[in-house]
């Protein structure tokens, strides 16, 4: 493969205008938003918008811009309001986007509409098991369908009992100097650095200190290949379980056989990674939930999030709060071994020679089948096939002109 994808200026301007817009992207939690007025600001791509919760109780979003100057109508992160005022000129908006407040309207002419000046919306917002997406694609495939056989992965994250998850601790956001597909593949593909990038996180994790046993270096699974670039990957085993131990001990393992099954517990249920096409991760042992938010073709943003079932009691969601922060933080012992791969990566991509150098993606080539006991295709979990099929989505929709311009095709 061309590592000019992670570099090349136009074909990054090219990616928001044909990957993201189009895409489902994640937006933020449910449990961000319990009554009206409540709001969280993020990104669509670079595009920023405000999350929010309106009269009627709907989760909205709306492009955070101005319609007057252009500049943000919310600074604020996250909070409660009753309408968004642009510090600018005062234009003030409703929950529902309607502009509602114009200083010195009298200076504008007769044909001056408010009705015609509400904020920009996103067009499609669903959810799906607490996690809220949106698209500006105005006529999108709906997002249970976009997620296809990836749903059955995600509901061993998601799923556990009848009350759903929460969020615990807030958002964490960190900086890292690298393109956002690298963090987003690796998250869809990548078993196979573990043992190497992480050695001295698993040795410190290990029982006084000495090297962890032979089978958990040399695990066996399975990892999933979604046509639509989705991708997921985990040991199989009898005995996978949650790594904190106030959450292993608490967890009822035969009550989640019963309602997802056994191949969900001995597989994707715990120690795994995956990605939603194109920019949402999660991690199923710590509930780590993140988005790498573009900036640039040189940086991302990672915006993180820890999720914990609603059922727990509040010693287990602490306990799992805290096993997330030390190893998927931005301080955790995993996620700073991760960051540093992607950023020397991207360090040395623009070299001349360097960039015209191929890069290798054939690790499990051909072994992508219907195993019988998991959702759709999958193949080895050392491998490199959610990596391809991740790539293949990208490639299909950089050459397949969106529905803004379709007038121009």
């Amino acid at each position: 493969m061309d590592r000019v994808i992670f570099t090349d200026e136009e074909l990054y301007r090219q990616e928001l205008r044909r990957v993201f817009a189009p895409s489902w992207l994640f937006l933020a939690h449910t449990d961000q938003f319990h009554k009206p007025g409540d709001f969280f600001t993020t990104y669509m791509g670079e595009d920023p918008v405000i999350v929010t919760l309106d009269r009627d109780r709907r989760i909205r979003a709306y492009l955070n811009s101005c319609r007057h100057r252009g500049a943000r109508v919310c600074r604020a992160d996250f909070g409660t309001t009753r309408n968004f005022t642009c510090t600018y000129h005062g234009w003030s908006y409703n929950l529902d986007g309607s502009l509602v407040s114009v200083p010195n309207k009298d200076g504008y002419p007769e044909s001056f509409e408010t009705g015609q000046w509400g904020l920009v919306e996103v067009p499609h917002v669903q959810t799906y098991h607490g996690l809220v997406f949106g698209t500006w694609d105005p006529d999108p495939v709906p997002l249970r369908e976009s997620l296809g056989d990836m749903a059955w992965y995600m509901d061993a994250m998601l799923d556990h009992d009848d009350q759903g998850t929460v969020v615990v601790g807030g958002v964490h956001k960190w900086v890292l100097e690298g393109n956002w597909k690298l963090a987003a593949e690796q998250f869809a593909t990548d078993w196979y650095h573990v043992n190497m990038s992480h050695a001295s996180a698993l040795m410190v994790l290990s029982p006084s200190g000495r090297k962890p046993k032979d089978e958990v270096v040399h695990r066996t699974g399975r990892q999933y290949v979604d046509p639509n670039g989705h991708g997921a990957g985990f040991p199989v085993h009898p005995k996978n379980r949650f790594d904190a131990q106030t959450v292993h001990e608490w967890t009822d393992y035969d009550a989640l056989r019963e309602r997802l099954g056994e191949a969900r517990v001995e597989g994707p249920l715990t120690t795994g990674h995956a990605t939603v096409f194109p920019n949402f991760s999660y991690l199923p042992v710590n509930g780590s939930i993140r988005v790498w938010h573009p900036k640039g073709p040189d940086r991302m943003e990672v915006w993180a999030w820890t999720i914990v079932d609603k059922s727990m009691p509040e010693e287990v969601r602490e306990a799992q709060r805290l096993y997330n922060l030390r190893t998927f933080g931005p301080s955790g012992i995993f996620e700073q071994d991760d960051g540093e791969n992607w950023s020397e990566v991207q360090a040395i991509s623009h070299g001349f020679i360097t960039g015209g150098v191929a890069l290798n993606y054939q690790m499990g080539m051909g072994s992508e089948r219907e195993d019988g006991r998991h959702p759709g295709r999958t193949s080895e979990l050392y491998s490199d096939a959610a990596g391809r099929a991740f790539y293949a989505r990208w490639r299909e929709l950089m050459n397949t002109p969106a529905w803004h311009e379709e007038h121009h095709a």
